[in-house]
């Protein structure tokens, strides 16, 4: 790419300065005291009898504690007599494949060594009923076949769509313990349609499954757990949506209206479904989401390793590097999208020789001619926005003034000998 990169190496990129956003700091002091705690006041013991075969599900994101609530879990089914085991609730993530979803869990520090129980990964599914709409109902082959199951998962805003429901214990029922097969079916009519559907297919798993409880969390700004709650099964429909909008409430984000070039480190599925949150960086891949700031230009730099390839979410992005490129499964990201119905979120960007390159093209075509303009914002991913990087112009426009700490003098971005941003 001689010829561009000739082009781009004329691009000055404007100066940045490392800057400290402040968050609510609502947390939880003692999670697994607390999840043992709620077990025992919400009488969750009187489900589990004895020699009973108990699913608990685990999903795809990086839940903060994850490992310490899924052993928290396991160890109480245990106590009082049941048998756990963990089973990968995760649609058709892990390239839709049960090793794949089996090394999902693996790479979050989920495994039988970690948290006491065997992980019965298959893509096997059972037909349970049918919508009001017809749309089929399916879960887990493994978790139909136990005497119980006991819902995980952390609840907060959806990436796609908008509803009482978003991301949490419906959707982990609906998508998640569906597997491929009936993540496609609940997709199907489109997420435009997605809010009703988990919520009509949700109905139908509780109705007709031995729901032992859901269990619940909530974050703060600062990736913690904020709160934990544990929920009978004729509790959930009720309650979810509360919790949602109190997980909305402490939500991070970036103090700006308007970004003219974002770079994002590094994306992937265990940071979000999307690979990164929309909501932070204001760009979405359906009509039925929107919010966040008014972002220009987006360019990233790396592909997570624990995305294990699939890079959902980048067709969000204006430009990648060759590195993202290369870390790429096709062929999971692909499944993904057609799973989810929603190709725009995988169409591949400009794909670039390095990071140098990506940040000079976003600044070259941002739309402003003098670089002391620019609002330039570098993060690390949407989960972690506590520290970073920002031009001057950006820490001019920014809304909430108390709310942000500038460290440090400003100063030139650096890049190593391949081009590799190095801050």
């Amino acid at each position: 790419m001689s010829a561009i990169n000739e082009i781009l190496d004329e691009i000055q990129i404007p100066k940045v300065t490392k800057v400290k956003q402040s968050f609510d700091k609502t947390k939880l002091e003692d999670v697994e005291g607390t999840l043992h705690k709620l077990l025992i006041q919400k009488n969750v013991k009187d489900k589990i009898k004895k020699d009973l075969k108990i699913a608990i599900t685990g999903g795809s994101r990086e839940i903060s504690n994850y490992k310490e609530l899924m052993k928290i879990v396991v160890d109480f089914v245990k106590e009082n007599g049941g048998h756990p085991f963990i089973v990968p609730s995760m649609g058709s993530h892990g390239g839709g494949a049960a090793k794949g979803q089996e090394k999902m869990l693996e790479k979050l520090g989920i495994t039988e060594k970690s948290v006491g129980a065997p992980i019965l990964s298959s893509m096997e599914v059972v037909e349970i009923g049918k919508t009001e709409k017809e749309i089929p109902v399916y879960i887990d082959k493994n978790a139909y076949e136990a005497d119980g199951i006991i819902l995980l998962n952390r609840i907060k805003m959806h990436t796609s769509f908008r509803g009482e429901y978003e991301s949490g214990l419906v959707k982990m029922l609906a998508i998640g313990l569906a597997k491929r097969k009936g993540a496609d079916m609940t997709h199907s009519l489109r997420y435009e349609n997605m809010a009703k559907n988990i919520v009509a297919v949700g109905k139908v798993g509780i109705e007709k499954l031995n729901i032992i409880c859901g269990i619940a969390t909530i974050e703060n700004g600062y990736d913690e757990v904020a709160e934990i709650f544990v929920l009978h099964k004729e509790e959930i429909l009720k309650e979810e949506p509360k919790i949602l909008q109190k997980s909305i409430k402490l939500m991070p984000q970036i103090y700006l209206d308007n970004i003219d070039v974002l770079i994002v480190k590094e994306i992937g599925k265990n940071i979000s479904g999307t690979g990164m949150d929309t909501n932070i960086i204001g760009r979405f891949h359906t009509n039925a989401a929107s919010g966040g700031p008014n972002t220009i230009k987006l360019g990233l730099l790396n592909l997570s390793y624990k995305s294990d390839g699939n890079g959902n979410g980048m067709g969000l992005a204006d430009f990648i590097s060759k590195k993202f490129y290369n870390k790429l499964d096709l062929e999971a990201t692909y499944l993904n999208a057609i799973t989810s119905t929603e190709p725009n979120s995988v169409k591949l960007p400009v794909v670039l020789d390095n990071d140098k390159y990506v940040f000079k093209a976003c600044v070259k075509i941002c739309g402003k001619r003098n670089i002391e303009d620019i609002k330039l914002v570098i993060i690390d991913n949407t989960k972690n926005l506590e520290e970073v990087y920002m031009s001057c112009a950006a820490i001019k426009n920014i809304m909430k003034k108390e709310k942000v700490e500038i460290i440090g003098e400003y100063f030139e971005i650096k890049f190593d000998r391949y081009g590799n941003y190095t801050i």
